[in-house]
């Protein structure tokens, strides 16, 4: 992949895209319903035990932007790409042989906190002979790399992937790819498809529903967030030309609403029949993006000040009020705007009284 939107639209391709302890808890929570499922590295030489109940669900056709993919036995060798995919496979139980890099966002060993914590549970922490292999997706699909891994399987639930793109990787093995949206699919989606695709669908149930019921059971600590209207945007005074916001499709936005908030009447029409998930906008216009609260990922806090300052910036409503956002903790932005099983409980201790603080700023 090539930079994400994190950091604001890329010219060539837009790409997207607080505890540990509770992303341990969540997957410890789901290992007493689960057994472990650990494909191993290429060289390893135990794979994934099947039990007859989950084969018994092969084969599996699941439908996505492409046409179909069927999966004929549960795959014992998982690749996964673009983020979240491999979240939902391990809070599910199943260690992937390889994954991508996260090259941004992540730690100093291309991985997360919460990714960290889950590998651990199941015995397969990097640098450990059961760690998946991490490979670069800096410069896009790397076919080279998944196609060593010889996998049974690769899931790309949440993607961008092209029709070029899934045509090369289904050369490899058969690919499980987004449902409709490039990047639109919902972490609840996301982890459905995955659980079928791997014969846990019964386990994905679960785990929707208990990861919402964490959600629902931290965000109705701030009572404030509520109602509250919003835009998650994005702001750089160093590159007006790629003020926007997300629309929803996004993630981001797909949580919020998730927590009882309320897409700004701005965002919620440049939503209407789009399948984009972000929407530029000129920043001469940015007194009309009307909305209690507004959010945005920043490069650092000296960014921050300088939305604030700006000319332009600074008359986006919620900015001027005090009710901004303005992230600077890539993990964190990662972990919403990509968001999985293992990321949201990861995040919410830190995330929501972020919310809360803005939220007490609306006059």
């Amino acid at each position: 992949m090539t930079s994400p939107l994190f950091s604001g639209p890329s010219a060539t391709r837009r790409t997207l895209f607080k505890s540990a302890g509770k992303a341990t808890a969540v997957l410890a929570a789901a290992a007493l319903t689960l057994s472990a499922c650990s494909t191993g590295p290429a060289s390893s030489t135990s794979d994934a035990s099947t039990s007859s109940s989950s084969s018994s669900q092969f084969p599996v056709t699941i439908k996505h932007v492409f046409g179909e993919t069927t999966v004929k036995e549960q795959p014992k060798r998982v690749v996964t790409v673009s983020w979240v995919n491999d979240d939902v496979a391990l809070a599910l139980g199943v260690v992937p042989v390889g994954v991508p890099k996260n090259e941004w966002g992540g730690n100093e060993q291309g991985s997360t906190p919460w990714k960290d914590a889950a590998l651990k549970e199941l015995g397969a922490g990097f640098g450990s002979d059961k760690a998946p292999v991490q490979f670069s997706e800096a410069d896009g699909i790397n076919f080279t790399e998944i196609a060593k891994l010889t996998p049974d399987v690769i899931l790309a639930a949440y993607s961008g992937l092209t029709e070029e793109d899934y045509k090369k990787l289904s050369e490899i093995a058969p690919v499980v790819a987004h449902p409709e949206v490039a990047y639109g699919t919902s972490w609840q989606d996301s982890t459905s498809i995955i659980g079928k695709a791997l014969g846990k669908e019964a386990e994905a149930t679960k785990l929707i529903a208990d990861t919402e019921a964490t959600v629902k059971t931290e965000a109705a600590k701030y009572p404030q967030i509520a109602g509250k209207s919003y835009i998650y945007g994005y702001t750089d005074p160093a590159d007006l030309t790629a003020t926007g916001f997300y629309t929803a499709n996004d993630n981001r936005p797909k949580f919020l609403s998730a927590i009882g908030m309320k897409l700004a009447p701005v965002a919620e029409k440049a939503s209407a029949g789009s399948k984009d998930f972000f929407v530029t906008w000129s920043a001469e216009k940015a007194n009309e993006l009307e909305a209690d609260i507004f959010l945005s990922s920043v490069e650092n806090t000296a960014t921050a000040a300088a939305v604030k300052n700006d000319p332009l910036l600074g008359q986006i409503p919620a900015v001027k009020n005090g009710a901004f956002v303005a992230d600077a903790d890539k993990s964190l932005v990662l972990a919403i705007s990509a968001s999985s099983p293992l990321s949201l409980p990861w995040a919410l201790d830190t995330f929501l009284p972020q919310l809360a603080t803005a939220a007490d700023a609306v006059k």
